[in-house]
C-alpha cells in the first residue's frame, strides 16, 4: 500500500534506466505490468543477467507478447487503454514501427502519460545512434571532471547517467505529468534523456565554475580530490577512508583526530595549501588500520567514513539499523527509497515474476473472459 497504490503502469522490458524506473514505481506501490517481447530464434539474450537475479525487474508481472504480430500489439494496446502511464526505452521510432507510438496510444487513452527513456533524447543529431552511460557522461561534461590529474577519466560505474540522470529523471517526469493530468484531464509524452539528466546533475559544479571556484583540470578542485579535506586515503591495512570535512568546524575535528596541524586554517579553501597538507594527511592515515580510524572518529563530526566493499556495506551497523539493504527472494537488494510515514514502500515481488494470463488480474485491466481465453491460447506467459 505504497503512495502510488492504485496506479497502473505498462512497462516495455529493456535494460538499464527504464526497468530501474519501473522498479521504483513498483516499490512505491504502483501495479506494473512488464511486457517482454517474444524471443526470436538465434536472437541474442534480451537481458544481460540471469532473469531471476535481475533486481531491477523486481516487483511486477512479466508478460511475454510478440509485438510484431497484430494480436500481440493489440493485446498491448488493451493494457495501455487501462494504464495511467507507460514506460519504453527503445530507440526513437521503434515503438512507432510497432504501432504503439504516442499518437496511437494517446488516441486510445487520452489521459495516458507516455514515458520515453533514451540516451540522447527523441530529437537531435545523435538521437538515432546507440550509446551507453559512459557516452552520455562524456558528452555532458561530467566524465571530464572525474578522476586523477595524472590519468584519464575512469568509468564511474553506470549509476550517474543510467540511474540518476536516467531512471530517476523519468520517474520525476512521470509523476509530475500524472499530477498535471489530474487538473487537465490530458496525457502527454515525457522525453527523458540520459544526456539531459547528466547535465542536470552538474548543477553544483557549474555553480562553482560560474563563481570562479572550479577549473577544468582534474584533481585541482574542491570536490574532485584536489582538496586535502575532501578525498580518499589509504590506511595501514590497505583499506580506504573517505574524508569530507568541508566546513571549518568539521575540518578542525579531522585535523585534531589525525594529529595534524594546519599552520593557516583560515586558508583551508585556498588551493595553494592543499598539496602539502594532503601529504601530511596521507602519512597520518597510513599509521593505523581503517577500523582503528573509524573507532577513533566514531560519533564525531569529522565526516570520515570507511570505504566499504559490496559485501561489507549491507553489514554496516547504520545500514542494518535502517535496513538500507534487505534480503528478498534470496538476493541482497537495496531497500525501496525514500521512506514514507503512512504509506510505506515495499518490494512487491521477486524479479522475473511471470504473469499467469489465466489469473484474475487481466480482468482488472478490462479484459473479458473471452479475451483472456484467447490470451492464454496464444501463450502469453
Amino acid at each position: 500500500m505504497g503512495p502510488l497504490h492504485g496506479l497502473k503502469i505498462v512497462e516495455f522490458a529493456g535494460i538499464g534506466p527504464a526497468p530501474f524506473a519501473g522498479m521504483m514505481l513498483s516499490d512505491l506501490g504502483a501495479e506494473v505490468v512488464q511486457i517482454d517481447r517474444a524471443a526470436t530464434p538465434n536472437a541474442a539474450p534480451a537481458k544481460l543477467f540471469a532473469p531471476d537475479k535481475d533486481i531491477a525487474n523486481r516487483g511486477r508481472r512479466a508478460l511475454r507478447l510478440d509485438l510484431k504480430t497484430p494480436d500481440g500489439a493489440a493485446a498491448a494496446l488493451r493494457l495501455i487503454e487501462r494504464a495511467d502511464a507507460l514506460i519504453e526505452g527503445f530507440r526513437p521510432g521503434v515503438m512507432e514501427r510497432l504501432g504503439l507510438g504516442p499518437e496511437v496510444c494517446l488516441a486510445r487513452n487520452p489521459r495516458l502519460i507516455y514515458g520515453r527513456m533514451t540516451g540522447w533524447g527523441q530529437t537531435g543529431p545523435l538521437a538515432p545512434t546507440s550509446g551507453h552511460d559512459i557516452d552520455y557522461l562524456a558528452l555532458s561534461g561530467v566524465l571530464h571532471a572525474i578522476g586523477r590529474a595524472d590519468s584519464g577519466p575512469p568509468p564511474p560505474l553506470n549509476t550517474v547517467a543510467d540511474h540518476g540522470g536516467g531512471g530517476m529523471l523519468l520517474v520525476v517526469g512521470l509523476l509530475a505529468a500524472l499530477l498535471e493530468s489530474r487538473n487537465s484531464g490530458q496525457g502527454q509524452v515525457v522525453d527523458a534523456a540520459m544526456i539531459d539528466g547528466s547535465a542536470l546533475l552538474l548543477v553544483s559544479i557549474l555553480t562553482l565554475k560560474a563563481m570562479g571556484c572550479w577549473t577544468d583540470r582534474r584533481e585541482s578542485n574542491l570536490l574532485d580530490g584536489g582538496a586535502h579535506f575532501y578525498d580518499t586515503y589509504e590506511c595501514a591495512d590497505g583499506k580506504w577512508l573517505a574524508v569530507g570535512a568541508i566546513e571549518p568546524h568539521f575540518y578542525r575535528i579531522l585535523l585534531e583526530g589525525c594529529g595534524v596541524t594546519d599552520p593557516a586554517p583560515e586558508k583551508q579553501w585556498h588551493p595553494e595549501s592543499w598539496p602539502a597538507l594532503k601529504e601530511r594527511l596521507r602519512a597520518a592515515f597510513r599509521t593505523r588500520s581503517r577500523d582503528e580510524w573509524c573507532a577513533l572518529f566514531e560519533g564525531s563530526d569529522a565526516c570520515v567514513a570507511p570505504v566499504l566493499d559490496l559485501d561489507e556495506a549491507p553489514a554496516h551497523p547504520h545500514n542494518r539499523a535502517r535496513q538500507t539493504f534487505v534480503e528478498s527472494a534470496g538476493l541482497m537488494q537495496p531497500a525501496p527509497a525514500p521512506r514514507f510515514s503512512r504509506t510505506p514502500a515495499a518490494i512487491q515481488g521477486p524479479p522475473n515474476q511471470r504473469a499467469d494470463p489465466s489469473g484474475d488480474w487481466l480482468a482488472d485491466w478490462g479484459f473479458s473472459e473471452t479475451e483472456i481465453a484467447r490470451f492464454v491460447s496464444a501463450g502469453a506467459s
